[in-house]
């Protein structure tokens, strides 16, 4: 599957942003859809994942409360909504899918095969 992640900006503190990554040449049924992010000089982490078929979702401590995930079937899309931006979520934000991830596995960034391109979040303070 290919992935266009796309939806990344300037925004200032507290504001909100809502991510976009869009499949295609397959849908995303059977698929486990997570948005990881590098910012410089860091390692990629884990953001977000959700299931496709159960729509189970998944997130990282630092973004509970504040970042929600869901998917657009009709879309082939999901969706990373992204509230209370603060300056350390700066960093470019990745989509990854793959129909092989375990659940002790998916936070980690070796678990998925396809990855978009990327996005730039900025957040200024």
């Amino acid at each position: 599957v290919q992935l266009q992640a796309s939806g990344g900006g300037l925004v200032q503190t507290g504001a909100s942003l809502r991510l976009s990554c869009a499949a295609s040449g397959r849908t995303f049924r059977s698929h486990t859809v997570g948005w990881f992010r590098q910012a410089p000089g860091k390692e990629r982490e884990f953001v977000a994942a959700i299931a496709w078929n159960s729509g189970r979702t998944y997130f990282a401590d630092f973004v509970k409360d504040r970042f929600t995930i869901s998917k657009d079937s009709a879309k082939n899309t999901v969706f990373l909504q992204m509230n209370n931006l603060k300056p350390e979520d700066t960093a470019v934000y990745y989509c990854a899918a793959s129909t092989t991830v375990i659940l002790s596995a998916i936070r980690s960034p070796t678990a998925y095969g396809s990855w978009g391109q990327g996005t730039q979040v900025t957040v200024s303070s």
